[in-house]
């Protein structure tokens, strides 16, 4: 006998909702997009399809395994716990600890209530993750400018005229930092109303296949071209400022209309902006883009033309050398052309679990402005290298400087969850040395892998279908308000849930006994019964905690948070809670995007920092780079639909076809450089000897070489078979994006060179 269930795909950020077919034995026999999910509608992509096969992967450890040597022995959870706090006594400076938490934490429910505890717990500065590897110059950019790094503006898919998109694949990658279910489905429906699509590359990919024009653009240089199209604004007075109501006038403010009650701008910042962008005219962006300068110009007067616009980059121009400049750029023409917080143009999603401290009312904003503390990056640094902290986090850039040097403070012990920093860091061959120099390692991971090898001891979370997801993160990305929560589908059949793994550790860490849920429950409770405008303001904890639906602890922090939220029944303006999408298992939608600037902004001035001193800063920077000549050859990554980072390497279905380790490279590179078949790749870090794939879809003088794999040796079997090599033997730790300490993947310098010929580099 079979049922049917439905689920969230927790694979990549489209949170696509899937309906599974389950026999009695609780196995997969099917997998097919949820058609009545509002936000999804059926879209499935193949990694989707492979849920069933991901979940019962035969490589995939059932218990917890304790390295003795070089072997390993399965022992039992007590056993395993009992080996961690037995190591983590032994520490005596808490300095000396470090955590990295890899790539899936974003997409587990557990990874997103229990990181912070467990942090918190472990008391120590020494926080990395897979986010300084991809994602940091968002975060520091909306935190400069909004006052959050989390206000992250989405472009308004569904209702834009004009999609000006860099750096970002999404027919690929399914869209990131943008949750956007069937991206491909979006754009075409964008195109079939008249609106236009630009995507700016280096390679021709699908999306850029797709789209109305795409432009060719030398990597690592889109801070350059995006100050063009400022310039080109300023120069041509084509600016429109967005206008939103002002609670309070303020002297600083640039007014489009006369003050009082009338919608004012809330923009500060704009002459300074005005004068960093005349140092970069179209013609000379062009000769250090490869952009022609009629194109530059063109592209500006069209997002000034267009009725509704919307500026999106993503991991492309994040994983440069100007990051943080290129993703405040971004921002600063979406407001520039009036496109910021408006229906069409980029705007500010409001999530169900956004807690009440984010959105206060008017009156209680207006007095905050007085007491807010502005947003900082570098309240700490690391302490070899002198990296700031963003975000409560160091560079993972500098994870292995911070194992090798000796000294106080220095990484002795070393706990991962669910991340291969060893594949996805820079310069991951010395990591994957410095790792072998730990006095002690824990990983929370279901694989032994390039990583988890150098664990002492690993504790493999439970399966996908055994566990509950609801996506905290992502849905405060998505391009429509939508909720959904997939309750577990299997029993745990002993095993501990990855919350009550993540707990466990984060009360050894802290020496307590009791119930962390029960008391997190009661530190938010506390809060929110406190904060003015909450919906609960003074009413009794005692009461509201039990009032709380869930079968786990982790469901009833959920519960808590949705009543809370915007359209939670104890927020006075809706009756959203847990029980209400148990009892909508397809999701619910919420609506289209709103504008809501000015409950977002939390900058100290209350406005829009188009200009943080951090950001003008660094222009000056990107100034005496702009008449540098470019490397012979650079190298970027790239996407592959059928694999998400390293962890769905090891899934039959999702390897092969075009979801290969290739080196593309241009079919005039090939000439020029007497290559066939394959090519030395070499860079000031390492070599590699890689297959080629030549394409005219990639600019000549560019290569590309997808990141995560790399798994020679590996127990993981399938992976094994399909092994590639790993990007990271030739990323240079030492190169980070300045403001925020993200790695730089994109334009490194690389030589080329037939196999049997050594280049120095």
């Amino acid at each position: 006998m079979t049922s049917t269930v439905h689920r969230t795909c927790p694979l990549c950020e489209a949170v696509c909702g899937l309906t599974l077919t389950l026999d009695e034995g609780g196995h997969v026999t099917s997998v097919r997009g949820d058609k009545d999910d509002p936000f999804s509608k059926g879209f499935i992509c193949p990694k989707g399809a492979s849920l069933g096969r991901l979940d019962e992967d035969p490589d995939r450890l059932r218990k917890p395994l304790i390295r003795e040597g070089d072997l390993w022995r399965e022992v039992d959870w007590d056993e395993a716990f009992g080996a961690v706090k037995t190591a983590l006594g032994q520490v005596t400076d808490r300095q000396s600890v470090a955590v990295y938490l890899g790539n899936p934490n974003a997409h587990s429910m557990a990874g997103a209530l229990y990181g912070a505890p467990l942090i918190k717990a472990l008391g120590t500065r020494n926080v990395y993750s897979a986010s300084t590897a991809d994602q940091m110059p968002k975060h520091v950019a909306s935190g400069l400018m909004f006052g959050h790094p989390l206000a992250i503006p989405v472009p308004d898919l569904d209702r834009t005229d004009y999609l000006l998109m860099l750096g970002a694949n999404p027919l690929e990658s399914n869209g990131s930092l943008c949750t956007a279910p069937d991206f491909p489905g979006r754009l075409k429906a964008l195109r079939r109303r008249g609106g236009r699509l630009v995507v700016v590359d280096p390679r021709r990919t699908r999306t850029a296949a797709l789209a109305d024009e795409h432009v060719f653009v030398r990597p690592g240089t889109d801070a350059y071209l995006l100050f063009g199209l400022v310039h080109t604004l300023f120069a041509e007075d084509l600016i429109t400022l967005p206008a939103v109501m002002d609670p309070q006038r303020s002297e600083d403010v640039h007014h489009s209309t006369p003050s009082g009650d009338r919608p004012i701008n809330r923009v500060n910042g704009l002459d300074q902006v005005r004068e960093a962008a005349k140092h970069f005219p179209p013609e000379s962006v062009a000769r250090r883009t490869g952009v022609p300068a009629e194109v530059i110009v063109r592209l500006a007067r069209e997002l000034a033309a267009a009725r509704t616009a919307a500026v999106y980059a993503r991991i492309g121009t994040c994983t440069a050398e100007f990051g943080t400049l290129a993703q405040w750029l971004v921002d600063v023409l979406n407001v520039l052309t009036g496109n910021l917080d408006r229906p069409g143009g980029a705007m500010f999603p409001k999530p169900a679990t956004e807690s009440p401290a984010r959105r206060a009312s008017p009156a209680s904003r207006s007095e905050a402005m007085h007491s807010r503390r502005p947003y900082q990056v570098g309240r700490w640094t690391s302490r070899v290298r002198g990296l700031p902290e963003a975000n409560g986090e160091l560079p993972v850039a500098t994870l292995a400087d911070e194992i090798e040097t000796p000294g106080e403070g220095q990484i002795k012990f070393l706990l991962t969850v669910a991340g291969n920093p060893v594949l996805s860091a820079p310069h991951g061959t010395r990591l994957d040395a410095a790792f072998e120099q730990l006095d002690f390692m824990v990983s929370v991971d279901p694989y032994l892998n390039e990583t988890t090898k150098h664990a002492n001891v690993i504790l493999p979370p439970p399966r996908v279908l055994q566990s509950g997801h609801y996506d905290f993160a992502l849905l405060g990305f998505a391009v429509r308000n939508y909720t959904r929560y997939s309750p577990p589908l299997l029993p745990l059949d002993g095993q501990p849930s990855e919350a009550q793994i993540l707990a466990r550790l984060a009360m050894i860490a802290s020496g307590l006994e009791g119930d962390l849920d029960a008391f997190v429950i009661d530190q938010m409770l506390r809060k929110a019964t406190e904060t003015p405008g909450s919906g609960v303001e003074g009413r009794d904890v005692a009461e509201l905690r039990a009032a709380l639906d869930g079968e786990s602890g982790g469901e009833r922090r959920l519960d808590l948070m949705l009543r809370l939220g915007p359209y939670g029944e104890w927020a006075g303006k809706g009756d959203l809670s847990l029980r209400k999408l148990l009892d909508n298992p397809h999701g619910l939608d919420l609506g289209p995007l709103e504008p809501r600037l000015d409950e977002v902004l939390k900058t100290a001035s209350g406005l829009i920092e188009l200009a943080p001193p951090q950001l003008i800063e660094d222009v000056d920077r990107l100034r005496s780079k702009l008449d540098e000549e470019p490397p012979e050859i650079v190298l970027i990554g790239r996407r592959h639909l059928r694999s998400n980072n390293s962890w769905l390497h090891n899934v039959g279905s999702l390897v092969g076809g075009s979801n290969t380790c290739t080196l593309q490279i241009n079919p005039a590179d090939v000439a020029r450089l007497g290559l066939a078949g394959e090519a030395v790749v070499s860079s000031a870090k390492g070599r590699l000897t890689v297959p080629l794939e030549p394409t005219d879809s990639i600019m000549p003088g560019v290569v590309s070489l997808p990141h995560g794999w790399g798994h020679a040796g590996s127990a993981q079997s399938v992976a094994a078979e399909h092994a590639g090599v790993s990007v990271n033997t030739l990323t240079d730790e030492s190169a980070v994006d300045v403001p925020s300490g993200n790695a730089v993947f994109n334009g490194v310098p690389v030589t080329i060179s037939p196999t049997g010929v050594i280049t120095a580099h």
